[in-house]
């Protein structure tokens, strides 16, 4: 299915794109080889506005509705970048299931289709990808882990099509979420009624073989968590693979490099505890950005991120607070080199410049506001944001309006 109908350029701008890795990408890409793609937005950022969008420096490039998706709630989004033909894929979480749109040009975007939930629908559903498989968990219950083969995408027919799962995990009902080192291919199921909460072991090495792994249940029941290979300043922990964990009321640190016997390493807490939710390492691991999904709620105050100094992995340290424009809650975020991208509910996503971090100073570059209606602390707007996509294109999943494609405008 063409959705032609979403492309409505409000003037003549455009990106150019191919189907390769970029080689440059200055005021436009460029490419060694490969199909060129010219990209119009649908609504360029003019004068602080993307058609009814706030923005800033952020073009929309195509937003596809819950309508057209076939679902009534909006929550969590992938990408997965096709390793052979460099096709861009958004993996769309929802209430009933998960999505796959080709994104590759974002005014043709194709609905290819949906692989639904194991069993009930839910407002929460996770989905992260290793060696082109998704890997998707919820909080329905008796959901388990679905496998499906992102390389089937490549070979839809007559789409939107309803997909079935290519294999299962059963050693866990529900789950909050998923995260997946890919160095080592193991994943963490977080949230779980196994382990006391605390993080499952999933050893993912045999493709759409997934084999139980252990676990850690020492600390508090884990919420969300990175998992990395680490190469920061604290050598006492080269290579080795270390969890941090958002755990409710604390941050969490433990090495999981030897499955049989996890290791915790430090906790850290901080002022106004509203509910730990969901954090990211600086590129360097030097530093740690905590997303507080509650304190906005129950403290006052504008949209807060907590950084801590992560230099001794022993002996973590609150850093500094850097604090939004607005009241709005945030939710996730991830970093891509010097920016920090967030996703603040009814504030929509947030491009902050996290460079000058050791002298504890952020700026706001940049924004993309999904929930035009207010900037409230409500449980509205923008859950996730995914800018990992080689092209530079963003996809941000909304809980009231669905999927929408964003990109840095044009210089």
């Amino acid at each position: 299915m063409w959705f032609n109908k979403l492309y409505h350029p409000i003037k003549n701008t455009s990106y150019v794109l191919t189907l390769v890795f970029l080689v440059n990408c200055s005021k436009k890409d460029v490419f060694e080889s490969g199909e060129q793609i010219i990209i119009t937005p649908m609504a360029e950022c003019i004068n602080g506005f993307a058609g009814e969008y706030p923005c800033n420096d952020y073009d929309l490039l195509t937003h596809i509705s819950l309508e057209e998706i076939g679902a009534e709630k909006g929550n969590d989004c992938w990408g997965w970048t096709d390793p052979e033909t460099l096709k861009e894929y958004a993996l769309m979480c929802t209430n009933s299931g998960v999505t796959f749109v080709d994104i590759t040009d974002p005014a043709k975007s194709i609905i290819l289709g949906t692989l639904k939930t194991k069993t009930e629908n839910s407002p929460w559903r996770d989905i992260k990808v290793h060696n082109s498989i998704a890997y998707i968990v919820s909080e329905a219950p008796n959901h388990g882990m679905q496998l499906f083969n992102l390389i089937g995408l490549r070979n839809v027919v007559n789409p939107p099509i309803e997909f079935t799962e290519d294999a299962f995990y059963g050693e866990f009902g529900n789950a909050h979420n998923l995260v997946i080192n890919e160095d080592t291919g193991y994943a963490y199921a977080v949230g779980t009624s196994t382990f006391d909460g605390g993080p499952h072991f999933v050893d993912l090495n045999s493709p759409f073989n997934p084999i139980p792994a252990g676990g850690f249940a020492e600390g508090t029941y884990s919420h969300d968590a990175q998992v990395v290979t680490y190469n920061g300043p604290d050598t006492d922990y080269t290579n080795r693979e270390i969890l941090i964990g958002s755990n409710e009321t604390e941050i969490v640190i433990v090495d999981v490099t030897d499955k049989e016997n996890p290791t915790a390493i430090s906790s850290v807490t901080y002022p106004n505890i509203g509910y730990s939710h969901q954090g990211w390492f600086t590129e360097d691991f030097r530093y740690f950005l905590l997303g507080d999904e509650l304190d906005e709620q129950n403290f006052g105050g504008n949209t807060r991120t907590i950084i801590f100094d992560l230099t001794d992995l022993d002996n973590p340290t609150f850093h500094f607070d850097y604090f939004g424009e607005t009241e709005a809650i945030d939710h996730n975020g991830y970093v891509k080199g010097d920016l920090f991208f967030q996703a603040s509910y009814t504030n929509g996503v947030r491009i902050i410049d996290i460079s000058q971090i050791r002298s504890k100073s952020f700026t706001e570059v940049g924004f993309f506001d999904t929930h035009p209606e207010n900037n409230s602390t409500l449980f509205d707007g923008a859950w996730n944001v995914y800018p990992f996509f080689p092209s530079g294109n963003i996809i941000v999943s909304d809980i009231d309006r669905g999927l929408f494609v964003i990109r840095k405008s044009k210089s």
